[in-house]
């Protein structure tokens, strides 16, 4: 995969936790609502078919609206790698707005814990721009660091 900074966001963290809990807690749907969203979002929920075509939906409480996304995975490597999108629904039915494609990548860092990499891809550098502006380094930021808490949490 080629990053291009024309129309895509990256966030690279070292978590202290292992690359296998992280993926329990990316592939869970009851481990998602633990961290997926900066807090005090939430998750209210989450269904996951962990396969190539299947959906990753999510229901957000973001400042008292409920926020709905559906998604499908369309490259799973075990314990290495997700990624999913917005741009279809289960089905490969089209979104008629999709937002971006998701890339999380697991690496061991050699030390028991895990390098994290999130990849946000856009349509369009407008798109990825406005992403940006949302606050994409400071919420994934938020979300890796709930994340830690969280797969510390339960190892």
């Amino acid at each position: 995969m080629t990053f291009d900074p024309e129309t895509d966001l990256r966030f690279n963290r070292r978590i202290k936790a292992p690359r296998s809990v992280l993926w329990e807690c990316w592939t869970t749907p009851e481990h998602i609502k633990n961290f997926f969203v900066p807090k005090p979002h939430g998750i209210e929920k989450c269904e996951i078919h962990l396969r190539v075509g299947g959906r990753f939906n999510t229901t957000m409480s973001v400042e008292g609206q409920t926020i709905e996304s559906k998604g499908v995975y369309l490259e799973i490597v075990e314990g290495e790698r997700l990624v999913f999108t917005d741009t279809y629904s289960e089905g490969w039915k089209p979104s008629a707005d999709p937002f971006m494609t998701a890339i999380i990548e697991f690496e061991d860092d050699g030390d028991g814990g895990t390098t994290y990499t999130a990849i946000a891809r856009h349509r369009s550098p407008e798109a990825r721009q406005k992403h940006e502006d949302m606050g994409f380094f400071g919420g994934w930021g938020t979300v890796a660091t709930q994340l830690e808490e969280y797969a510390q949490s339960i190892k």
